[in-house]
């Protein structure tokens, strides 16, 4: 999929005005200090640097749609909090999905950076599973493994929970036991030495309990 595919592709999309369209980083990079944009679609192999090698040169302020054949990169790729990370042949549908994300990146009540990571890619077996941090309601830790607990979903993966913590948000998550982190924003109800996220009673532990008012009031 060349230029000429991803330029047909952002023809359809009303939101979006291509700026410019460059074979090599050094040119790209080049426009971008003449000129501020707000996305750039970014392939992984290119003459001179790497896709990977570039977006950790450009500035914060613009986000990164990665648009490769190659889906070995892919946890590389979200490790840099890119927007999106599309693979040849990129259907139309998908790209759109891409554009959208990279407009609500935008629109962020954090305009000083526009990757901001909402999200995390978790391993379980061979694949990898996008977590939303809004849609995540607890974790819950057994050993080695942690289970993140979504509305309509599980994934276990190999983490421990201290692992797992370093990963999350600052201020909007909360360890309330040994073996239980919980979203802030999902709690239903505090009690004695329980609560209730999403219709599931965590234990809570006298431990995490004063750290768990504090992070309340």
């Amino acid at each position: 999929m060349g230029l000429h595919v991803l330029d047909s592709h952002a023809s359809q999309v009303p939101f979006l005005r291509v700026q410019g369209k460059f074979e090599s980083a050094t040119q790209a990079l080049a426009s971008l200090s003449l000129q501020q944009v707000d996305v750039i679609f970014l392939d992984i192999q290119m003459p001179d640097l790497s896709g990977l090698e570039m977006a950790r040169i450009v500035p914060p302020s613009v986000g990164i749609v990665f648009t490769t054949a190659y889906p070995q990169f892919a946890v590389e790729g979200f490790e840099l909090a890119v927007i999106d990370y599309l693979l040849k042949p990129i259907p139309l549908s998908r790209f759109i999905l891409a554009c959208h994300r990279a407009l609500e990146k935008r629109d962020s009540p954090f305009p000083g950076d526009s990757r901001i990571q909402e999200y995390l890619f978790v391993k379980t077996g061979y694949d990898y599973v996008r977590i939303e941090w809004a849609s995540l309601l607890y974790l819950e830790a057994d050993d080695n493994y942690v289970t993140f607990h979504e509305k309509d979903r599980r994934t276990l993966t190999r983490m421990k929970l201290s692992e797992a913590l370093e990963k999350l948000p600052v201020n909007t998550f909360v360890q309330v036991h040994k073996s239980y982190v919980i979203s802030l924003a999902k709690i239903d109800k505090i009690e004695r030495h329980q609560l209730t996220v999403g219709g599931h009673l965590i234990p809570v532990s006298s431990t995490f309990r004063q750290e768990l008012l504090n992070r309340i009031h």
